[in-house]
């Protein structure tokens, strides 16, 4: 397996504060089956920052203690870039980084609660830069969980999303599980990723998620996710499906 969004790199955010922890993190995702973590520390999101060249230089020193202790699991550079319209410019001065250093995919996080009436625009120019945008944890947007279809409108303009493992197994709550159901189920997400912190309250849940969907939809789409997240990460094409619209659903029988 391979996780695509992931906070293991110590003391740069909200992730784990030293490296014996991050060590904990990889030797768990290790028991898990996780091979590959691309390694997404916060970027202007009001608290850190954390820039190309940095995260690079990071992701190395925690490959060569990983390599040390012996743990089945290699770190690749990522960035998890709260939306701001100054995304474009930070690419073409090379701050901005794009994950696994592709020059394709990037992450884009919006603020929890909205979306920024620039979004769609912003979203447009980073695609006319070759790049493609993945919309993190859309589930647990205030916005989106009202009104999915802001979500869907997203999608069919060219960006794609990623949906966090811990909220496909409930830990977020119900109603964001069964959101995330919801864009799984409309093609309206492209790839499970764990938005793991630590070993405690924020673990990675992949393996979890994955046999939920099994249990959900089937083994295909299981392998589908996994694939798309292997070719995101040799920034090749991913495999889509065309977005459906959320139907509102009736209540008590009424029309």
């Amino acid at each position: 397996m391979i996780d695509i969004h992931c906070h293991i790199l110590p003391n740069v955010d909200d992730g784990p504060n030293d490296v014996e922890m991050s060590l904990s993190m990889a030797r768990n995702a290790a028991n898990e089956g996780i091979t590959h973590i691309i390694a997404t520390p916060h970027h202007r999101n009001g608290h850190f920052q954390n820039t190309k060249q940095e995260i690079i230089s990071y992701v190395q020193a925690l490959n060569n203690e990983i390599v040390k202790e012996g743990i089945p699991i290699t770190i690749l550079p990522g960035q998890e870039t709260r939306l701001n319209g100054d995304m474009v410019e930070e690419y073409e001065n090379g701050s901005l980084l794009t994950l696994n250093n592709t020059e394709r995919y990037v992450f884009v996080e919006f603020p929890a609660n909205d979306i920024p009436r620039y979004t769609k625009q912003l979203l447009f120019d980073l695609q006319l830069k070759g790049l493609t945008p993945v919309i993190v944890h859309p589930e647990r947007n205030r916005a989106i969980m009202e009104n999915p279809n802001r979500l869907y409108r997203l999608v069919k303009d060219g960006s794609l999303t990623q949906v966090t493992a811990a909220s496909v197994v409930g830990k977020f709550g119900k109603k964001i599980k069964e959101l995330s159901m919801q864009l799984i189920e409309h093609s309206l997400t492209h790839f499970i990723a764990s938005d793991a912190h630590n070993v405690t309250s924020r673990i990675f849940n992949m393996k979890a998620a994955y046999d939920q969907i099994e249990r959900e939809f089937d083994r295909d789409l299981v392998d589908e996710f996994q694939l798309n997240a292997k070719l995101l990460v040799e920034g090749k094409d991913i495999y889509t499906h065309e977005p459906v619209e959320v139907r509102k659903k009736k209540r008590f029988g009424l029309f």
